[in-house]
């Protein structure tokens, strides 16, 4: 039996742990919870940030029948599952190859995560520059290699324009990724690799026999975080291409951007509608996220 005395502490342990929390629990509710409900008052309304209009289900049946956005969904697809293809294994290797500790490394660490702590609307403009039709760096370089003949529209060419941002988010997310990578390399025993030195394994099969199954922990974290942040990519788009040409590098959280802030060219505030979008593009990542997490449980048994 808890005597009256330990109840007392127990109960004035309780309190000073509410009061601690507190400060976290009303900036959750102020920042977080309370936002979310605001969300879902608006999905029967054409609003505008000033007056709301009561329209019933229209929001929800133009959600569907929009094509413009459900190209950007696809277009979504295409970007996250190219970037992902690229940037995972890159910063792997990258990560693998600065971990033995060569001459520079530290140097090339540095070059690589540089990109992380700058904004992603100041390196776009960066790459604004260098995808330039005219006297662009990348033009000139492929020119004067005789690569191509005639300077090429990277950002204005629905044919290039996917390619181009692409680039642009591989190079901007590398050096985030390497670092976790390199965190989950020094993790590993450097009494591992002497042991599989000794029993003659070369570097491959230290690779995939030893490096990448206990790579695994971090590895499904790197994937689970790459995946839903390129999934909710936009802001180097923006700058780059504004989702153009004719919508063709439209992503799912530009266009709801577009519509929440307006736009000088095609769009006017519709918050109403925006947020019908944004909820549906939270399931959509929800769904993505849990099939991961399926996968993920049956990567223990691959690696």
């Amino acid at each position: 039996m808890m005597t009256q005395e330990a109840k007392r502490l127990r109960r004035k342990e309780g309190i000073s742990a509410g009061l601690m929390l507190s400060p976290s629990l009303i900036l959750l509710l102020i920042t977080s919870i309370y936002p979310f409900f605001w969300l879902f008052r608006y999905v029967l309304y054409d609003y505008n940030g000033f007056v709301a209009y009561f329209t019933g289900l229209d929001n929800i049946k133009r959600a569907f029948t929009d094509v413009v956005f459900w190209q950007s969904v696809l277009h979504t697809f295409e970007y996250a599952i190219c970037k992902l293809i690229i940037v995972i294994p890159l910063s792997l290797l990258l990560a693998v190859i600065i971990h033995k500790n060569i001459p520079g490394s530290k140097g090339f660490k540095m070059i690589f995560f540089l990109p992380t702590v700058i904004s992603a609307s100041i390196y776009a403009l960066i790459f604004t520059f260098i995808f330039a039709v005219f006297k662009g760096p990348l033009n000139t370089v492929l020119q004067s290699m005789h690569l191509i003949s005639a300077p090429i529209d990277w950002l204005g060419d629905a044919k290039w324009v996917m390619t181009s941002v692409i680039i642009v988010a591989v190079w901007g997310g590398v050096g985030n990724y390497m670092i976790y990578f390199l965190s989950g390399l020094s993790s590993v025993s450097s009494e591992v690799y002497e042991s599989c030195m000794i029993d003659g394994a070369n570097a491959r099969q230290t690779f995939f026999k030893i490096t990448l199954p206990m790579l695994s922990p971090i590895l499904k974290v790197i994937l689970l975080l790459a995946i839903t942040t390129a999934f909710k990519d936009y802001q180097s788009i923006m700058v780059l291409t504004g989702g153009g040409p004719n919508n063709r590098s439209q992503v799912m959280f530009l266009y709801i951007y577009q519509l929440i802030f307006g736009s000088t060219s095609s769009f006017n505030i519709q918050i109403g509608y925006a947020t019908v979008l944004s909820i549906i593009a939270a399931v959509i990542i929800g769904a993505v996220t849990v099939i991961y997490n399926k996968f993920a449980k049956k990567l223990d048994d691959v690696m």
